[in-house]
């Protein structure tokens, strides 16, 4: 494919890729377009995803940049199958390509959806949430932190002046599920309560356990919206990341689990409760390791 096309998850990768090449071997765009003899608004239009190169200007690129090895072929692999309409990368979120994709989508998107039924979002976990998170996967010490670290990364998706409205549709279960104990889940819902009275870009329902069936009993998801694109819809798993386009089969979805969720009063109240209780139970595990009088 080449010219114009439809912005599929690669494609958004791959422009990603190439940008990131790039600033890292200290070219400016119109140093590298002499180079390689292409226009800039070309080479910027590739980085943006707005236009496909072949896989032949793609080695080009890289050769004038001087990327080789795991790097090179990473890249190359994103060319060859750039119009793919859904990928699955594998590896965590903190792996390259992975990385990528996410950053991609989210430096485009207009708003976002998410439903969570078990776990806060990646995008709202705190620093010890997240490590505890991981830890509890398999993951070492030292690749937790490096999740962690990549959620920090994403953070301006939701805080800050490039926020975007950002709509969440958390399940009961996540709010109970005690991830790294009662003071990590204190923390992490304080921070979650606070964040959804403060900013006016998050929207935050908790959706009960008992509502019986609906669309999201299949499992999480996040949709991204973009301007005059289709939405690219994402999915978390264990070790690997999904990316397909959908054309509102995830927003029907999403409409259908909202119907039965708390209003926005009843969700932060519940939140509220909740951080209270954990925080009780954190306090009383202090209180009783501590040692008694003599």
């Amino acid at each position: 494919m080449r010219g114009t096309a439809m912005l599929t998850p690669r494609i958004r990768t791959l422009g990603t890729a190439l940008r990131e090449a790039r600033i890292d071997a200290h070219f400016g765009l119109r140093e590298l377009a002499r180079r390689v003899g292409f226009n800039p608004a070309l080479l910027s239009n590739w980085e943006l995803g707005q236009r496909v190169p072949s896989i032949e200007d793609v080695a080009g690129i890289l050769g004038a940049l001087g990327v080789v090895g795991e790097d090179k072929q990473r890249i190359l692999q994103l060319a060859r199958g750039s119009a793919e309409p859904g990928w699955i990368t594998l590896g965590g979120p903190s792996e390259p390509d992975h990385l990528s994709g996410l950053l991609a989508c989210e430096r485009v998107a207009t708003s976002v959806v998410e439903w969570q039924p078990l776990l806060v979002p990646g995008l709202l976990q705190i620093p010890d949430y997240a490590r505890a998170l991981f830890l509890a996967d398999g993951a070492s010490p030292e690749e937790a932190e490096r999740q962690a670290e990549v959620r920090m990364v994403r953070r301006p998706l939701v805080v800050g002046p490039g926020a975007v409205p950002f709509e969440v549709l958390l399940g009961e279960a996540a709010v109970r599920n005690p991830v790294g104990g009662a003071a990590t889940m204190a923390r992490q819902l304080r921070f979650l309560a606070d964040l959804a009275a403060t900013s006016a870009k998050l929207k935050l329902r908790i959706v009960p356990a008992n509502t019986g069936g609906h669309s999201g009993l299949a499992g999480r998801f996040c949709v991204y919206d973009m301007q005059a694109s289709i939405p690219i819809v994402y999915f978390e798993h264990f070790s690997s990341g999904a990316f397909v386009l959908d054309a509102g089969t995830y927003h029907a979805a999403a409409d259908r689990i909202r119907e039965t969720a708390m209003d926005d009063r009843a969700s932060a109240a519940f939140l509220q409760r909740s951080a209270d209780h954990f925080r009780t139970i954190a306090q009383e595990t202090t209180d009783g390791a501590r040692p008694g009088p003599d």
